[in-house]
């Protein structure tokens, strides 16, 4: 009996660290919920761009410049209007703001390359960062994160080229794509109505239409953008300051 006790036991290979390849593997298999949306998205932005008269090549240069699913639906109206560009920086500027307050929670500390952690920054999408979120903290890695965002981006843009395609076989416009973007909206804040901690985020966004709405209509989604922007920065100091106090307090 005390030769047996003596004999090593392997470790449980349940409890070993996950190989490079194993990490890899799971941040693609991550990204496959986000890519369901990603993917058919990409698709109606390729068409949109075809169908809204601009070079097919716009699609893919999007995809790698701005990566921004919203935004580039957006621009898709803007570039074929000739829109200044002063007013595209600005909405550029606002419509991604939001990415200001991903960075607070979002893991780019695991990023040690300065060149990986780039990356990690420009492809930090909304995507990117609800099925991050949705990871126990003992699971997360660097490379699992970074294959996760490169298969959502290859899903972006090669939904982009396969809409691209589909357009020009098409002998006739698809009717009601530009209404993608509203739709998208839709459902995530149809899925914010869900989440008992996203309600505050909600009814400030209520506000901010229904101010802009009446103070000024022919402006309302740039004021309303602005606005919420301005609420969600105060809601964030109002949420950082409580803490503070109440350790003070104690």
């Amino acid at each position: 009996m005390q030769q047996l006790s003596q004999i090593p036991v392997a470790p449980d290979s349940a409890a070993a660290p996950a190989t490079r390849r194993q990490q890899a593997a799971a941040g693609v298999r991550d990204s496959f919920s986000a890519g369901l949306g990603i993917f058919p998205l990409g698709i109606a932005l390729g068409l949109l761009i075809l169908q809204a008269g601009l070079p097919w090549w716009l699609a893919p240069a999007l995809s790698l410049s701005a990566f921004a699913g919203s935004l580039e639906l957006l621009l898709v109206g803007m570039v074929a209007a000739a829109t200044p560009l002063a007013a595209v920086a600005v909405t550029v500027l606002v419509v991604n703001f939001r990415h200001v307050f991903y960075a607070f929670s979002f893991p780019l500390h695991l990023v040690k390359h300065p060149v990986a952690k780039a990356y990690a920054v420009y492809a930090m999408i909304d995507e990117a960062y609800a099925v991050n979120a949705t990871l126990p903290e003992s699971e997360r890695s660097a490379l699992r994160l970074l294959a996760m965002q490169m298969a959502c981006e290859v899903y972006w843009v090669g939904g982009g080229l396969v809409g691209v395609a589909l357009g020009a076989a098409l002998p006739a416009p698809v009717k009601g794509l530009e209404f993608a973007l509203c739709a998208l909206f839709t459902v995530l804040t149809l899925d914010a109505f869900r989440s008992p901690a996203e309600l505050p985020s909600v009814l400030l966004a209520g506000v901010s239409v229904a101010v802009a709405l009446v103070l000024t209509p022919g402006l309302a989604m740039f004021t309303a953008l602005l606005l919420f922007v301005g609420l969600l920065l105060a809601r964030h100091t109002l949420a950082i300051r409580r803490p503070a106090e109440k350790r003070a307090d104690a």
